[in-house]
């Protein structure tokens, strides 16, 4: 049965597509005659339209979510009996075993495609240089997401006719144009808030790039990346003018971050999407999909019983790990949790009324108790129970009924950028001392693993290897799993439900056929 998936339609809704002129518009935008004029034009609006082409894509289920941890260690999104199956959809993607005609390969190359037409359209009526500045950083954000997963970025100049089919930046050239674009608008970005695109916000997305220029070179260094060593220093050097700017703090508690109100209490937060509609007036978040996707159905609010993260990756955490979950603290309109159980992080074991403290059931009357198994396919009596259930935002329960709920969604934050300064270090870059954090990689993640926030001990060492862990254990269902997997080399290996090695042509996603079809500057990506 298909699950539910939340469609935002406002003042630029989502495109239906991005190759031809029909592809490209977005209800409520421009005619093709006006592009160009600069008449009674309300940039303003055209910005928000802007900013609301990315909800879909970063904040629902079936967007970067999927693609960015469904194909991962991290999230499975099991077949229960009559339940998810989606013709296979989700787990062809935990699999490694999608095509050109996958419906989440086509929905996210589409929305992506969207994203940067509505950027770009912006441009076109002599916005302010403010104005064009944020509209050039979301930009730049959706063509770093699609040259990392399809390495293939469709575009157009603003002002460009949308008859033809677009051109196509790829590989080093398109990343070349990303750190460009960003670096040219970095003077005239806003110092923030969070809910905006700002300079922070477009330092720490640079870091992003150079931390992966050597995997975005071509198609066959994705399997033995190298790393510059003036790369690495690029984003040491990024990293410490985003510490010394001195906006960015650890919160007292961890969740906070992605709570309801988080930009205002979650003071990690260097760029978020907006989702109250008081101040940002937004169509709507979709955030709650995250919690509503992997809840069960008796649980408050009602869940849809679908995804489940691995036992494997429950087990890298320590059990004083504040991470793995927490009873997050009472707010507003949250159920009082009697018996203070995990109600953020990872659910695990017996579930339990949260105002009452009474132990749940399934549907069948049996305990509601999750278990660490769980299969690609569940077939028997306890197909609602299989599966650790994880989630990082904190239900608004105030809102969730409306759809509109004030969890901001989280592109980037403080511990990412720490964390990529050691990586950057451990992989030939110098290191340096700022903020409080140390100047090497060990120094780094055992600020971030002794904080009271977090909870965990302190280590010995900080390998590579042992990094990629606490990426995981500190940014997990954040989306940027299977890019992390990838510039490790471990996207291919086995791990819990992909029992195989994977085909080096999965380091790509597959361009899909249908955008094939109508651009002939899009290629097949190798293998497929």
């Amino acid at each position: 049965m298909i699950r539910k998936s939340f469609l935002l339609i406002g003042s630029a809704a989502l495109v239906i597509a991005s190759c031809t002129k029909l592809d490209e518009k977005f209800r409520g935008q421009l005619a093709e005659g006006e592009v160009g004029q600069t008449g009674n034009v309300d940039v303003a609006a055209l910005l928000k339209g802007a900013y609301n082409s990315m909800q879909t894509q970063f904040q629902d289920q079936v967007g970067n979510y999927a693609l960015g941890e469904m194909t991962t260690d991290e999230l499975i999104g099991p077949t229960r009996g009559a339940d998810w199956d989606d013709n296979g959809v989700w787990r062809v993607l935990h699999e490694h075993s999608w095509d050109g005609d996958n419906l989440r390969l086509i929905d996210n190359f589409r929305n992506l495609n969207g994203a940067v037409y509505a950027t770009t359209n912006v441009l076109n009526y002599n916005p302010t240089p403010a104005q064009a500045a944020e509209a050039r950083l979301l930009r730049a954000m959706a063509m770093y997401k699609e040259l990392d997963g399809f390495d293939q970025v469709p575009y157009r100049d603003p002002g460009e006719s949308t008859v033809g089919p677009s051109r196509v930046r790829k590989g080093a050239e398109a990343l070349d144009y990303i750190i460009a674009e960003i670096t040219d608008i970095l003077p005239t970005l806003p110092a923030g808030p969070a809910g905006r695109a700002n300079v922070n916000a477009g330092k720490a997305l640079l870091m992003k790039c150079y931390l992966n220029k050597g995997v975005f070179a071509s198609f066959e260094t994705r399997q033995n990346p190298t790393f510059a060593a003036a790369d690495m220093n690029q984003v040491i050097t990024l990293a410490d003018q985003i510490i010394n700017s001195g906006n960015y703090s650890f919160t007292p508690i961890y969740f906070d971050n992605f709570a309801p109100q988080n930009t205002t209490i979650g003071t990690e937060n260097i760029w978020t999407q907006q989702n109250d509609e008081g101040i940002s007036g937004s169509t709507g978040s979709t955030v709650r999909a995250f919690y509503h996707s992997t809840m069960h159905y008796n649980q408050v609010p009602q869940g849809w019983n679908g995804f489940s993260t691995l036992s494997d990756f429950y087990d890298k955490f320590e059990a004083t790990d504040k991470r793995r979950g927490v009873a997050y603290p009472p707010y507003s309109g949250a159920p009082p949790n009697p018996g203070a159980r995990v109600n953020v992080g990872i659910l695990a074991g017996q579930q339990y009324n949260l105002t009452t403290d009474a132990p749940l059931d399934d549907r069948t009357g049996a305990p509601l108790i999750f278990t660490p198994e769980v299969s690609s396919i569940e077939t028997g009596t306890n197909l609602e129970i299989t599966g650790y259930r994880a989630y990082k935002y904190p239900i608004d329960y105030t809102n969730d009924g409306s759809g509109n709920i004030d969890n901001d969604y989280v592109y980037l934050r403080l511990a990412d950028v720490l964390l990529m300064k050691a990586e950057a270090i451990l992989r030939g870059g110098t290191g340096t001392a700022a903020g409080p954090y140390g100047s090497t990689p060990l120094a780094i993640v055992n600020y971030i693993r002794t904080l009271p926030s977090r909870g965990a001990s302190a280590l010995g060492s900080v390998t590579l290897d042992v990094l990629l862990d606490e990426r995981s254990r500190e940014m997990y269902l954040e989306g940027w799993r299977r890019e992390d997997l990838v510039r490790f080399g471990k996207f291919l290996q086995p791990f819990q439900e992909k029992p195989g090695t994977s085909d080096p042509k999965y380091l790509l996603f597959a361009i899909p056929n249908q955008q094939l079809a109508v651009n002939p500057n899009l290629k097949p990506n190798p293998g497929y």
